[in-house]
């Protein structure tokens, strides 16, 4: 009889480990949801969110954003300091300060090293949830089968009520962190109270359905009475957006509708009747995503004209011809966009992209030194080690191609693929390089985790 109760723990053991690992994936970078790379969009949230980072004592060069393709209404942190914002929530803020509250919660959670203490809070909730099955076998030993599995069937329970008073608590802390971000900005806190009332606080019946040790935050009403006093009597609250916060968020809308909605819904959130630039700008998005490329570059050719120094008009020109075939005509909107932009390494990607289509190994020559100064600020630029690549294999290196192509899927932490590729430029660079070492250890690390997986695979066939 004692094997059945030994497989019973045993299964119920790998579930609170699964649920551990669930808790810790959700702070964990967003690698099964798409996130989308954009200069213009990543630089508005930059500016939107260094006031509160400084106002945390917190360094901004040190804090990275990430833009998640995500049509729910979230935002987090997660592995470090690192904010994840989803399109959804951008989208529905009808403010730059509804989002820019929201910012504020999460920079709060950084500086209050949330997610270092809910680690801490899940290992608490494992050692609950073992203690319950502890007490249970004991039960079943004394002669209580029924009270002993109850005990057992109940310890998830334990784990996850402990986990959720401690995300309760953090979750409220940071609001009111956010509030003291704001004001210390000269912004003001209304923004979070409009946003939980507006896009929350309607779905809280759901919420209050389940149960209470699934719910992980406060509930959104609680959540705005215990602001509101505060933000009702804060030096900052009438505080109103800048015209240049105002004309960022008009323009980071227009595109994500654009890129993401289809071409009917945009054109219903912005009628031809609408001449704003926002909304051109939005319709030449739709239009380029519908192929119809006269009317795309009739827009956005309005903008230019209007507007010739916006370095995003020049990149999205660019964008449009390169994708239809046109990479020659391409480089000059390119070359623009960096021009009014310079060291921005989106639009450098872009441009060597354009250059190395369109010109052969004569473009792999100039594009090379501007994917390095790329690679040199964000080592972790797929899209440059990709376009690297490309521009070796050109101009003929093969050896430092593969190991380009090593890094590429080193970033995408596709480690197979990076262990053959870092393999094959080993054996061929120069040994004592600094090439040949970067392949060493792109091949060993990547190989340990590769067979990491493995014995975790082999561990829960068993």
């Amino acid at each position: 009889m004692a094997a059945p109760v030994l497989s019973a723990v045993k299964r119920i053991v790998l579930a609170l480990i699964a649920f551990a690992a669930a808790s810790l994936a959700l702070a964990a970078p967003a690698s099964a949801q798409s996130l989308i790379r954009d200069a213009e969009i990543e630089d508005t949230l930059r500016v939107y969110a260094t006031p509160l980072l400084q106002a945390a004592g917190l360094d901004p060069d040190d804090v990275t954003l990430y833009i998640v393709n995500d049509s729910s209404l979230n935002a987090f942190v997660a592995g470090g300091q690192n904010i994840f914002v989803h399109t959804g929530l951008i989208l529905a803020a009808d403010t730059p300060n509804e989002l820019i509250g929201v910012l504020a919660h999460e920079t709060a959670h950084i500086s209050g090293g949330h997610l270092v203490r809910q680690r801490e809070a899940i290992a608490q909730s494992m050692r609950t949830g073992l203690i319950s099955i502890g007490l249970g076998v004991l039960a079943m030993a004394a002669g209580a089968p029924d009270a002993g599995a109850a005990i057992i069937a109940s310890s998830q329970q334990f784990a996850m009520g402990n986990m959720v008073r401690h995300t309760r608590v953090q979750e409220s802390a940071a609001d009111q962190a956010a509030v003291q971000y704001l004001e210390a900005t000269g912004q003001s806190p209304r923004g979070l109270l409009d946003f939980f009332n507006k896009n929350i606080r309607p779905y809280e019946f759901m919420v209050r359905r389940a149960p209470p040790y699934l719910v992980t935050h406060p509930f959104s009403s609680d959540r705005v009475e215990a602001l509101r006093p505060r933000i009702d009597n804060s030096p900052s609250l009438n505080a109103t957006d800048s015209e240049d916060y105002l004309r960022r968020f008009r323009f980071m809308q227009a595109k994500l509708v654009g890129f993401l909605m289809s071409q009917g819904q945009t054109l219903a959130r912005y009628p031809l009747s609408d001449t704003s630039q926002p909304a051109r700008y939005a319709r030449a998005v739709a239009y380029f995503r519908g192929s119809d490329l006269e009317q795309s570059r009739r827009e956005l050719q309005s903008l230019i004209s209007e507007d010739p120094r916006n370095p995003y008009y020049q990149e999205l020109m660019g964008q449009i011809l390169f994708e239809n075939g046109r990479a020659a005509e391409s480089i000059p909107f390119h070359r623009r966009s960096i021009e009014l932009d310079p060291g921005q390494p989106l639009l450098e990607v872009n441009l060597a992209r354009a250059l190395i289509s369109a010109n052969g190994r004569a473009g792999a020559d100039e594009a090379l030194p501007i994917l390095q100064d790329v690679i040199n600020a964000e080592p972790d630029n797929a899209y440059a080690w990709r376009e690297l690549a490309q521009a070796r294999e050109l101009r003929g290196e093969r050896a430092l191609a593969e190991l380009s192509s090593a890094e590429l899927n080193f970033w995408m932490r596709n480690y197979p693929a990076a262990v053959s590729f870092a393999e094959r430029a080993r054996r061929s660079l120069p040994q004592g390089t600094p090439s040949y070492q970067r392949a060493v250890d792109i091949a060993n690390f990547a190989g340990a985790e590769v067979r990491e997986r493995e014995q975790q695979r082999g561990s829960r066939r068993g």
